[in-house]
């Protein structure tokens, strides 16, 4: 039996909260491009097979550069799935495959051993300095290919999180974490020369002050936690400026480093680099304070300084660009005006700030999202990993209208 998303129930139009009349974030003409298998023609949600152009759920993508190459984490099929060059034709298969024997197959660590070419859940993707980061997040490990991956299945040459390629515990099978172990490790970002790594089942990010050469190297600092052997929720402390439930993504822009804590339905943010364990950070968005956490700040409409399961950030053009999951749709915000509790200037997915909804409630769209879960950025195309959908969409960046 077909459920309509039209019969969704919504608020009385009296109940309804107004907004601001949003900027364009991306633009009016809608992707350039569209990844993965087309949708079935009357809406119905079709049965991803594995194919070279078919995702499943696809969490993280990122391109090397507005040319090239993209790299797309096609979650749901524990595959990674690599484009030479950046596609231009909607559905276009990819070039180069890592993780299952044949494109066809599909099966965490390719139903066999784990492996230097296997995953499990991947979802994090990282392109920077000529390096590929993967959040390997089931696997309890990030994978660094430090050479350009032109074959299929070729292995990673360094292992995070793991003493080496074939295990695969939670924190290295200890009781507790340590500066060299990984838990559900779901987001990983290379900034400035630094590789950071959202270890989200330890709820906490952590920094290498360099790119890793060799496996298991131990991060340099840790945020969210007083140190590196807690891993309690908000540091087991009420939430404030320090600790972090749920960490996914992270970026370093104007000057700061810039969190999405979704479990907290919150985007923090430090000044500079933080030089000691634990340091409490000086922004929120998505809240009024450092204390609240309730997604849509407990109700039921969003607004434009509202979150509902922030999973990803990134940063270009002079925005702050935030994959607002749970509310189907993309904000930014000025970089020369992040302030606690700013109200976001951009808006793509919905019609404006208090709308929300999986696809506007309607099928799915060219222009419309579900569950965006990540968002990066090459050039002037963003690259947004709309999970819910099954697809990715390359869509350029609307020119940012300035204030007078």
């Amino acid at each position: 039996m077909r459920i309509s998303l039209m019969s969704h129930p919504s608020a009385p139009a009296a109940t309804r909260p107004t907004a601001p009349m949003p900027g364009r974030l991306l633009v009016a003409e809608g992707p350039a491009c569209v990844l993965g298998a087309p949708g079935a023609a009357d809406g119905l949600a079709a049965p991803v097979r594995p194919t070279r152009a078919s995702l499943f759920g696809p969490r993280g993508a990122a391109m090397a550069g507005s040319g090239g190459p993209l790299v797309i984490a096609d979650t749901g099929h524990h595959r990674l799935l690599v484009w030479r060059h950046a596609p231009e034709d909607d559905h276009t298969p990819a070039d180069v495959l890592i993780g299952q024997k044949d494109a066809q197959s599909e099966g965490r660590n390719g139903r066999g051993a784990p492996g230097p070419a296997t995953l499990n859940v991947p979802t994090g993707i990282a392109f920077a300095d000529g390096v590929l980061a993967v959040a390997d997040a089931w696997n309890h490990r990030v994978l660094l290919w430090t050479r350009p991956v032109e074959a299929d299945n070729q292995p990673a040459d360094v292992v995070l999180g793991q003493a080496d390629f074939s295990a695969t515990e939670a924190n290295r099978g200890r009781a507790r974490p340590a500066a060299d172990s990984l838990n559900w490790c779901y987001g990983v970002a290379i900034l400035e020369g630094r590789l950071v790594v959202c270890d989200t089942g330890n709820r906490r990010v952590l920094i290498w002050d360099g790119i890793p050469e060799e496996c298991g190297t131990p991060a340099s600092r840790v945020l969210g936690q007083r140190d590196f052997t807690s891993r309690d929720e908000n540091a087991g402390r009420a939430p404030g400026p320090m600790g972090l439930r749920w960490p996914h993504g992270a970026v370093f822009a104007a000057g700061r480093l810039l969190v999405a804590d979704a479990g907290n339905n919150r985007i923090l943010g430090w000044r500079s680099w933080p030089e000691e364990d634990g340091a409490p950070a000086d922004l929120v968005l998505g809240q009024p304070d450092f204390i609240a956490t309730e997604h849509n700040r407990s109700h039921y409409w969003p607004s434009e300084r509202a979150l509902n399961m922030p999973y990803s950030v990134a940063a270009a053009e002079g925005r702050l660009i935030v994959a607002d999951t749970a509310n189907s749709r993309l904000l930014s915000w000025p970089l020369g005006a992040l302030a606690n509790d700013a109200p976001a200037e951009g808006l793509a997915g919905q019609p404006s700030f208090v709308d929300k909804g999986d696809n506007r409630w309607q099928s799915p769209a060219r222009d419309s999202l579900c569950w965006p879960y990540g968002v990066s950025v090459a050039g002037r195309m963003a690259v947004i990993a709309d999970s819910g959908n099954n697809r990715v969409l390359l869509w350029e960046l609307a020119p940012r209208e300035l204030s007078p």
